[in-house]
């Protein structure tokens, strides 16, 4: 949604086709956003060559449910090569070309083999997880329930995201082959994060690191998918025993101004990180 929000607030030539699973739903939500839908699922090979076929730049995005890359995304950039799409502007997360264990790894080494250009963004720490899958402990029990120790997470708004998709995509002939790593200017550890949160929210959050199995039990007990579990544990255990990721000034040289701060972004999210 935010790359649909910074292409509409940018001037270009490109008609815009969203690839959606639900016409009948997701063309509402779209409304206003001058994209025309088409029906697109990844779980459904047959639904690929009809929305890639008048597609000349493809942006890429992963659901965070798949994670079986062979099965999924195989036949897709295959469709992709087959089609005659010029360009791909893959999502995928900062580090990745030392993880191998996550899909965005084989991903990208699937983009490169299939020789179409590409242009590769790899971001930082959403800051949004605070209003997505951080929340509910945020807002309902004041914490941060995280087995992340005092490691240093280097963070991005999702909006400026967002802005680099839409520059890089209807500029993508200056960015052929190119991996950018996104991030603001600041590393912090969540206990820091809680420090800044509770200064803005005017009430103390608290920053709990429990052990593995605590984490585990616990979010198993709120019902939270053993598969997301996991990817929380990769995403905030993991990072405490690997080199700190560095900061970049990537946003500040594409968008010509620097990259949100995480107060930034506590100050325009006040109201969805209260309630």
């Amino acid at each position: 949604m935010e790359v649909l929000k910074a292409l509409k607030s940018i001037k270009h030539t490109f008609e815009i086709h969203a690839g959606v699973f639900n016409l009948k739903n997701d063309v509402q939500k779209l409304k206003g956003f001058n994209v025309s839908c088409v029906q697109f699922d990844f779980t459904d090979v047959t639904t690929f060559k009809a929305a890639l076929l008048r597609c000349d730049i493809l942006f890429l995005l992963r659901p965070p449910q798949l994670s079986e890359v062979q099965k999924y995304f195989k036949p897709l950039i295959d469709v992709a090569v087959s089609c005659d799409v010029k360009h791909i502007v893959f999502l995928s997360v900062q580090g990745v070309e030392k993880s191998k264990i996550i899909p965005h790894h084989k991903i990208e080494k699937l983009i490169v083999k299939s020789k179409i250009p590409y242009t590769f963004l790899r971001p930082a720490y959403f800051m949004q997880n605070f209003t997505s899958t951080l929340h509910k402990d945020l807002v309902e029990h004041h914490k941060i329930f995280l087995p992340a120790g005092d490691a240093k997470f280097t963070l991005v708004d999702v909006s400026d995201i967002g802005e680099m998709a839409a520059i890089i995509l209807t500029e993508s002939e200056n960015h052929v082959n190119k991996s950018y790593e996104l991030t603001s200017n600041e590393k912090l550890s969540f206990g820091e994060m809680a420090v800044k949160l509770s200064k803005a929210l005017r009430h103390k959050i608290n920053y709990e690191s429990p052990n593995l199995l605590k984490f585990y039990l616990t979010k198993r007990k709120e019902n939270m998918q053993v598969m997301l579990i996991l990817v929380m544990i990769m995403l905030h255990y993991l990072p405490r025993f690997q080199k700190e990721p560095n900061l970049t000034n990537v946003i500040k040289q594409i968008l010509k101004r620097e990259p949100k701060s995480f107060e930034q972004f506590i100050s325009e999210n006040l109201e969805a990180l209260m309630h």
